[in-house]
């Protein structure tokens, strides 16, 4: 399709914009797409001191279509624009998707490298042949319209001992060195991460591979390498690890390795030992993240709310709306030493407009902000009967007791730190999606939740509550497509 023909598509879908915008599930404090499917968060970056979030963009049809860049922008990560899809499969070398990427600000523009998507017609496996894996390269001035995009790397610029799977680019700049990362398949179907290094941005030249002695996964999409208090972190989505009892339990994974110094040094084959892998997020949903740096030098994450290809359990209340997923709010990241702990931005406590009491019975609200600490080492916490939450013995498990999580049944973790209960818990509640942080950040539960009366929440706890903060979250502010009129994310 030409650029004219697609924009024309997105205008069009997005014309019942009011019409989804009523629906029951809709979301409150979440970005979510105007209409259709959204999937993995990109571009994440700031640019003229405002925050900017780009997404996989599908406004045709909540089940999927033409990828496109959806884009949002705001100056305190709580009142958001909708910009539109500046990026459209348009050209030969992305005519079947504008897949994931990155956006790269260290030098007075707002430059983006994606995977441009095409496949090729025919009897092909799209594996091994029939697939184009290209990194693409654009750049605003005014962080809105983009210029031409260049073909910076294809098939034939990896090595030979990967399949057509390479994609999801992720730039940045360290000690004078310009860095980009891809995550790709090797033809042992083995994952694994490629370091490219450049001067200039443009011309890239392989400096090394980062994978595992034994094969982790047959894929690694989404990586993301970056520092927190001196220690380097790799983030990866391992796709094919096998199931286990307490880890792995979603069709694909999301979580990082810890990196010594050496992992931007030519040091030719790099490990990373499979046992040193930390999943970030134990919930159902949830997949696809990426991190940046804002101007108070905290590194910010946010990810994708959903998983691709799931079978096991549908979202089918929120696609007969017309729309499906979200992207989880900002995360801060910090780490402990041991592990990185992630917890919500502090902007989102500005979205508090009432306090509310857990003694006053149902808590009657759409969205909440609940703030719990325990005595006692036998806990659980249930809403509307619907989900339960438990420990014990530093297992924590969330389990879904009908059919308000529409096919998701349980999920568990262990607690990584030194308690083997929980301490504190802080649930962030939409609409249709619930974020639990247990232990300050320790453990997180991400999960998509259709109860009966999205107004109405029955919280009962088996133990001791220590002490409790309850506060209603109002809607946030959204601004569609620059028009003066405001929508707000839950207009009903």
């Amino acid at each position: 399709m030409t650029k004219k023909e697609l924009e024309t598509l997105r205008r069009e879908a997005e014309a019942s914009y009011s019409q989804v915008s009523a629906g029951k599930y809709r979301l409150h404090f979440h970005l979510m797409p105007p209409v259709g499917w959204l999937n993995d968060p990109n571009g994440l970056c700031v640019y003229r001191h405002e925050y900017h979030v780009f997404f996989q963009y599908s406004p045709e049809s909540p089940g999927g279509g033409h990828k496109f860049w959806g884009h949002y922008v705001s100056p305190d990560l709580v009142n958001w624009t909708y910009l539109g899809a500046p990026l459209l499969p348009d050209t030969d070398k992305d005519r079947d998707g504008v897949y994931s990427g990155s956006a790269f600000t260290g030098d007075g523009q707002l430059e983006v490298f994606y995977t441009g998507n095409v496949k090729e017609k025919g009897n092909f496996d799209y594996i091994f042949a029939g697939r184009g894996a290209n990194v693409l390269y654009t750049k605003s001035s005014d962080g809105v319209n983009f210029e031409e995009k260049q073909l910076l790397l294809a098939n034939q610029d990896y090595p030979s001992c990967y399949t057509c799977h390479v994609r999801d680019p992720k730039v940045f700049k360290e000690k004078g060195q310009y860095y980009m990362i891809l995550g790709g398949r090797r033809k042992n179907d083995q994952g694994a991460v490629m370091i490219y290094t450049s001067s200039d941005k443009k011309d890239w030249t392989l400096l090394k591979e980062i994978s595992t002695q034994k094969p982790f996964g047959y894929m690694w999409e989404c990586p993301d390498l970056f520092e927190v208090k001196g220690k380097h972190f790799l983030l990866c989505c391992p796709q094919g690890l096998k199931a286990e009892k307490e880890r792995y339990q979603n069709l694909y994974q999301s979580g990082y390795f810890i990196c010594d110094e050496t992992v931007l040094e030519d040091t030719g084959d790099y490990t990373c030992l499979p046992e040193d892998f930390t999943e970030l997020d134990r919930g159902f949903d949830f997949y696809a993240p990426q991190t940046f740096t804002d101007e108070q030098g905290r590194r910010i994450l946010i990810g994708w709310a959903g998983i691709p290809e799931e079978t096991r359990y549908t979202n089918e209340p929120i696609i007969q709306e017309g729309w499906q997923h979200c992207l989880t709010v900002p995360r801060q990241l910090d780490f402990d030493g041991r592990i990185l702990r992630q917890n919500p931005v502090k902007e989102l406590e500005n979205l508090r407009v009432r306090e509310l009491s857990l003694n006053d019975g149902p808590v009657k609200a759409d969205a909440f902000d609940l703030i719990m600490t325990f005595e006692g080492d036998q806990q659980s916490v249930t809403f509307n009967e619907d989900l339960k939450l438990d420990c014990r013995e530093g297992l924590v498990t969330l389990t879904f007791l009908n059919d308000s999580g529409a096919g998701r049944t349980r999920r568990c973790a262990r607690l990584l730190g030194k308690d083997s209960h929980i301490r504190n818990l802080r649930i962030l509640k939409d609409t249709s999606l619930l974020e639990i942080y247990v232990n300050d950040g320790e453990l997180v539960f991400t999960t998509k939740y259709f109860p009966e009366d999205p107004t109405h929440t029955v919280i009962k706890t088996s133990q001791t509550v220590q002490s409790a903060k309850l506060w209603e979250l109002c809607r946030m502010e959204v601004k569609m497509n620059g028009d003066e009129k405001k929508y707000t994310a839950g207009d009903r």
